[in-house]
């Protein structure tokens, strides 16, 4: 399964990459685009759900990456009023790379 590491930079300039199992976060976001902080968290849980979804059907289990992807990016994310923008900057496909 491709997997695809996401780099952001948040509203204070920091930069940080995080991992999805599956392509599903280029479905939702394009390289380059703001996205007010509030909605790329909403988005970003969207993914991982389907992510995770993705690694059940496929292996039978979920994805505790994925699960892992969430967290940080919550984590991260709380720093920031929600209608600060957040850029995500590039994709980095990894194909083959894990276990998914």
């Amino acid at each position: 399964m491709p997997e695809v590491l996401f780099d952001v930079r948040w509203p204070d300039g920091s930069t940080q990459s995080f991992y999805s199992p599956s392509l599903i976060v280029e479905e939702y976001f394009r390289a380059g685009h703001a996205y007010p902080v509030g909605d790329f968290v909403d988005t970003s849980r969207t993914c991982m759900r389907i992510a995770d979804q993705r690694v059940r059907q496929k292996y039978g289990f979920g994805c505790a990456q994925s699960v892992a992807t969430m967290a940080g990016i919550e984590r991260a994310a709380a720093r920031f009023a929600a209608d600060e923008h957040v850029t995500l900057e590039a994709f980095r496909r990894q194909e083959g790379a894990g276990p998914y």
